[in-house]
């Protein structure tokens, strides 16, 4: 599936209809902010980002358009990278720092949510992919985290600082990875803003730049395309029979699919493979008028 080709045969009103931006989002504002500025600025009637940073925290923060924000859940729990500053309350060789990390730190790991937090306060376990102590100046440690969506990286910094019993906080922290979406693909406030006056202008082409099509989601979930026979059947919210799929790829019972027929996107499916039934819905688009 060639996203580039998408976004070249569709117009910006549909661009805006069901497309991401890529925000890099700056220290300070919640991202609920961010996600507001987006849709006012847009005059669109909603917007969501996948997944929450803190206001001190900045970096890649994806803001769905409209009709996109049905796909958020399927977004949500990808994995994240974060680069940033931990500071140890007392001054520690760097070496001593990995060995903790590489010990304690590393693979499956169980954290309790912070009282602030949203969620239930009850022991969650997550994956921690890598961890690791780049650089040190005094107590200040250079790190870089790539961890399950849902890590809380200011608790794992304080439990790394309680299990080498001198305690430490987080300083600084950047997101530079949300799933697929990069820190070198994403577009600063101002950026944004520009782009959006130069549209209002009749000047469409720095806004269609820098909007992401929603059928990118077929490089997070396995791809299939159906044919056409069937299609306004299944736009009803009918499941996908066998017979409607144009070349079963091989994807597994209880697999999430996005659904194309050609280059349009139909919706997230969830395989069955019945008897005769191959899918069924979980979000069907349907078409714009």
């Amino acid at each position: 599936m060639d996203i580039e080709e998408i976004k070249s045969e569709k117009s910006i009103k549909e661009l805006l209809e069901f497309g991401i931006i890529n925000i890099d989002k700056p220290s300070g504002p919640t991202s609920f902010t961010i996600s507001d500025i987006v849709r006012k600025k847009l005059g669109l009637n909603k917007s969501s980002h996948f997944g929450t940073l803190d206001p001190k925290v900045s970096g890649v923060l994806p803001v769905a358009l409209s009709r996109a924000c049905k796909l958020t859940g399927y977004f949500l729990g990808e994995d994240k990278e974060y680069v940033g500053i931990m500071r140890f309350h007392e001054d520690l060789d760097i070496e001593i720092i990995k060995k903790a990390i590489q010990d304690k730190f590393l693979g499956k790991i169980t954290q309790l949510p912070p009282v602030k937090s949203r969620v239930k306060r009850q022991l969650r376990e997550r994956e921690v992919k890598k961890f690791e102590a780049i650089e040190k100046d005094r107590q200040d440690i250079l790190f870089r985290v790539e961890c399950e969506g849902g890590t809380y990286i200011r608790k794992l910094i304080h439990d790394l600082g309680e299990e080498l019993k001198v305690g430490a906080h987080m300083l600084e922290l950047r997101r530079i990875r949300a799933g697929i979406f990069e820190e070198e693909s994403s577009v600063n406030l101002y950026d944004f803003e520009k782009a959006v006056d130069e549209f209002k202008n009749g000047n469409e082409e720095l806004l269609r730049a820098i909007i992401i099509p929603a059928e990118i989601v077929c490089r997070v979930y396995p791809f299939l395309e159906i044919k056409e026979d069937n299609l306004r059947r299944i736009f009803t919210g009918k499941p996908i029979y066998k017979k409607d799929v144009k070349e079963d790829t091989g994807v597994k019972k209880d697999s999430v699919i996005s659904v194309f027929c050609g280059e349009k996107f139909i919706g997230m499916y969830k395989v069955i493979r019945g008897k005769e039934i191959f899918a069924k819905p979980e979000f069907v688009m349907q078409p714009m008028n």
